[in-house]
């Protein structure tokens, strides 16, 4: 049980850094909204990371994590554990609110702008926040992967 949690953890770690930094280069490739075929088009395909490869892989990341917690007496007493699960919660709650629904919905109102149905002007609204929000989240997830792998004895927990 505990190899496949390890698993698991480390495959949505991967999922969840390379769906970042896929949604960082979209994200940077993303025309104008003026040009609203190619807008329209890059959303959809960040709304499709965000929800098909982004949410799965963080919820992974989550749940493997706080079992392997739950069922290794050892890593209750270990401070970086603790680091990892309030970053890990921080990251959960920042990955819905501030990337998967902001994309979903851009997505969606690109994909409506471009049917006609709404006004492309109220397109791109979000884009500067979702670049700092994805490069904050990526910093997050990099240093719980250097804690999961380095496991400083620094931050232990006295007993």
């Amino acid at each position: 049980m505990r190899r496949l949690l390890k698993f698991l953890h480390t495959m949505g770690s991967a999922g969840l850094l390379g769906a970042m930094a896929a949604l960082v280069v979209l994200l940077s490739l993303a025309p104008a909204p003026a040009a609203l075929q190619g807008y329209a088009t890059i959303r959809g395909a960040m709304g499709a990371v965000a929800t098909w490869i982004f949410l799965p892989a963080l919820a992974v990341t989550l749940m493997s994590g706080l079992l392997a917690m739950a069922l290794n007496r050892a890593y209750l007493n270990a401070g970086w554990a603790w680091l990892k699960l309030a970053t890990g919660v921080l990251m959960f709650e920042g990955g819905l609110v501030y990337v998967q629904g902001p994309m979903k919905r851009e997505a969606e109102q690109s994909a409506q702008a471009l049917a006609g149905t709404l006004d492309p002007a109220v397109l791109a609204v979000s884009l500067p926040g979702e670049r700092g929000t994805l490069w904050v989240l990526l910093a997050v997830a990099t240093a719980n992967v250097a804690l999961g792998i380095w496991r400083p004895r620094v931050l232990r927990i006295p007993r």
